[in-house]
């Protein structure tokens, strides 16, 4: 099984977390892993503070689904326009209430709640973008 799923600067502690459980998920910085089964190849994203105009068209072409927290994904209107124009595909985490805030844990939890929807919209062609949150993924328009 090769990389299917790239997880975003901004939720490293997850990466971390699904790395070591799997080995088809990649995130800025990855070293690889050629223990892994099969092998994990480093990511071509090397720094975590790589731009988003930068890796996502990266990604799109690895034809590797993103994950991402960002709670106001609805209203950037220029990353959502970055995935579109390089057919990229998106899940990005967000709390359930404007309240909440969302540690390493929050997110793992929302994750693995959806992790079988978020497998079955992996092979879905681009672009899209969905939101995951605790009640499930929804599309954004």
């Amino acid at each position: 099984m090769s990389v299917r799923f790239y997880v975003d600067a901004d939720t490293l502690g997850l990466a971390h977390i699904l790395c070591q459980i799997r080995s088809d998920v990649t995130y800025p910085g990855d070293p690889g892993d050629p223990a892994a089964r099969p092998p994990r190849a480093p990511c071509p994203i090397m720094h975590p503070e790589t731009p988003d105009p930068v890796w996502i068209p990266v990604v799109a072409r690895a034809g590797w689904l993103i994950l991402t927290r960002d709670q106001h994904i609805r209203t950037r209107p220029a990353e959502i326009k970055a995935v579109v124009d390089n057919g990229a595909r998106l899940v990005a985490i967000v709390a359930s209430s404007p309240n909440e805030r969302l540690n390493n844990f929050g997110i793992l939890e929302i994750v693995m709640i959806n992790w079988r929807r978020i497998e079955g919209i992996e092979s879905l062609p681009g672009p899209y973008v969905y939101t995951a949150s605790r009640s499930g993924l929804t599309k954004v328009a």
